[in-house]
């Protein structure tokens, strides 16, 4: 099968580019899978774990804050509020910030407590742990046959 183009793009900086098997996207309506020769398409995106599938190479992980994918038959763009490669996450100011909006939000009752920002931010580092974790766990592979994909929580 040949290659898709894909690239994820932020408002800083090109997150990835390279040729890729398949995308797999946190959509708005739940999980969608690209492959080469998809019809053409525009979504919403939602945070989420962002994975490139290359045959035989490991599988890159990227957690997205949500933003817009469009599809072609020979290419993805992602343009996404944020995006980053689970080698770059600092996985114990990840836990730090989760734990942080897990107060935050057992406070709730409180006046002066944002229960939006609180909720956005427990999203964002539970998605940020999954997919650094992810690619410890596994090394970024993708499970072989009978092996379970590692797709609940963390």
């Amino acid at each position: 099968m040949s290659p898709i183009r894909c690239e994820v793009i932020t408002a800083e900086r090109t997150v990835f580019d390279g040729d890729v098997d398949m995308v797999v996207a946190p959509g708005i309506e739940g999980q969608l899978g690209i492959l080469p020769h998809h019809a053409p398409l525009i979504t919403a995106l939602t945070y989420g774990e962002l994975v490139m599938r290359r045959e035989g190479l490991e599988d890159d992980f990227i957690a997205i804050g949500g933003g817009f994918m469009e599809v072609g038959p020979e290419h993805v763009i992602i343009l996404a509020d944020s995006a980053e490669r689970a080698d770059e996450i600092d996985e114990a100011r990840a836990e730090e910030a989760r734990k942080k909006a897990e107060t935050l939000m057992a406070q709730k009752y409180e006046a002066d407590v944002d229960l939006a920002r609180a909720e956005a931010a427990l999203r964002r580092s539970m998605i940020r742990l999954k997919v650094v974790r992810r690619r410890r766990s596994r090394g970024g592979r993708r499970p072989g046959p009978g092996q379970p994909s590692g797709g609940g929580q963390p």
